[in-house]
């Protein structure tokens, strides 16, 4: 029986460490970092996932700047709020809520966001340093999937790692991650062939591809270790939607550690979230030190 890898107890930690460092932040500041969070429209996903964040910002003391603009809000004045933010001292992180309405170019929003406050890490400049291991803000998704993994390897180094899915939110960053860890990785998509082989060799299975139950039982070494990303609503018993993962849980059973969907990876995102923005807090507190007249 595999072990299960219980994110919302790891979450739990790392928003109780959070915690501790705001009030450290608070005091020697006189107020608390400060997230702002831009929702643009109603999608109704993004409106719990916004909803989600303010209730846990408050839960360990980040001041939240909640901003909603309707669906017809021009690109010109979605930048013109992003510049005020990026020069609000008040605010140490900025959150763009995605995916943005069909007539705003998402690429050049996230941009826009000075990257020292991009705590969802999405900023070229933050994905530049990530990728070369030199620092910057890292995305919440992969940085909680790295600390999960952490529960249950001491070392990643010289395991098999293969990432199925290359987004730029998930795949491309964990592989990032694993690399800087000295983990093997492979990382797999849409057209790789025989995936199920490339998985069988595996040490390690991040599936973040999206496709409910694509990770079957044969696909999984024994003693594998899994963090299953993905997330789809499907319809289930007496008419309720139900949520499931990328892997075969209960198929997988053979894995040495397998996270569950829900109460996996989702919710380390909002704890990572919630550290970047201290991260960054700390990171423009150390700047504006660095730049103090003597």
């Amino acid at each position: 029986m595999a072990d299960r890898i219980d994110g919302r107890a790891v979450a739990t930690t790392i928003e109780d460490e959070t915690a501790e460092k705001v009030q450290a932040y608070a005091k020697r500041n006189g107020q608390a970092p400060g997230l702002a969070v831009v929702l643009v429209g109603h999608d109704p996903a993004s409106e719990v996932y916004v909803a989600h964040k303010i209730k846990k910002s408050a839960k360990v003391g980040i001041r939240s700047y909640e901003h909603r603009l309707p669906e017809d809000t021009s690109q010109e004045d979605l930048l013109t709020l992003i510049a005020r933010l990026n020069i609000d001292t008040n605010v140490h992180g900025i959150l763009v809520q995605v995916p943005l309405p069909a007539h705003i170019d998402e690429g050049a929003i996230l941009g826009a966001i000075n990257p020292s406050k991009d705590v969802d890490g999405f900023h070229p400049v933050n994905v530049g340093r990530l990728s070369t291991g030199t620092g910057g803000l890292v995305p919440c998704t992969p940085l909680g999937v790295l600390k999960l993994l952490d529960t249950v390897l001491d070392d990643l180094t010289g395991l098999d790692a293969v990432v199925i899915g290359k987004s730029n939110i998930v795949g491309k960053p964990i592989a990032m991650l694993l690399l800087e860890r000295e983990a093997t990785v492979t990382v797999t998509h849409i057209e790789t062939k025989n995936l199920p082989d490339i998985c069988r060799k595996a040490d390690i299975i991040v599936a973040a591809a999206g496709v409910p139950h694509l990770v079957k039982g044969y696909w999984v070494k024994e003693g594998a270790t899994i963090i299953d990303v993905g997330i789809t609503r499907i319809p289930g018993g007496n008419g309720k939607d139900r949520l499931v993962g990328d892997v075969a849980y209960d198929e997988v059973q053979h894995a040495k550690a397998v996270t569950p969907v829900p109460g996996g990876v989702g919710p380390m995102t909002i704890a990572c979230l919630l550290a970047n923005t201290v991260q960054a807090a700390e990171n423009l507190e150390a700047m504006r030190k660095l730049n103090a007249p003597a």
